[in-house]
C-alpha cells in the first residue's frame, strides 16, 4: 500500500490549496487516515484525521481553516486548507493506519508566501 499525495505548491498568505491522497486499495480498509505536516528542523505534527467511521480530528493550529474528507468511491482523502499562513509551509504527508500497520505517503510540499 502506497498512499500518493499531490496538491502542493506555492500560494500566498490567505490563500488555498486543497491536497490529495489517493490510495491503492479500500480506504474503508484503513481505521484512520492522517494528514501530518514536517517543517525544516521540525518534528512531524498531526494536522487532521478521520476515522474510519467518519469522525474528524484536528490540531488546534488548523481548527476552523482545514477540512479532511474522503471520496470512499475514488480512494482519496483530501485536506482543504483555506486561510493559509507561512507557518503551514512544510512538507504534508498522508498517513494510513490498519491492522496495527502503518503507511506513510512520499510528501507534497506546501509553501505559503508572506
Amino acid at each position: 500500500v502506497q498512499p500518493v499525495e499531490s496538491g502542493g505548491g506555492l500560494v500566498q498568505a490567505g490563500g488555498s490549496l486543497r491536497l490529495s491522497c489517493v490510495v491503492s486499495g479500500n480506504i474503508l480498509s484503513f481505521a484512520v487516515m492522517n494528514w501530518y505536516h514536517q517543517a525544516p528542523g521540525k518534528e512531524r505534527e498531526l494536522v487532521a484525521g478521520i476515522t474510519r467511521g467518519g469522525i474528524t480530528n484536528y490540531a488546534n493550529s488548523v481548527k476552523g481553516r482545514f477540512t479532511i474528507s474522503r471520496d470512499i468511491a475514488k480512494n482519496t482523502v483530501y485536506l482543504q486548507m483555506n486561510s493559509l499562513k507561512p507557518e503551514d509551509t512544510a512538507v504534508y504527508y498522508c498517513n494510513l493506519l490498519g491492522a496495527g500497520l502503518a503507511y506513510w505517503g512520499q510528501g507534497t510540499q506546501v509553501t505559503v508566501s508572506s
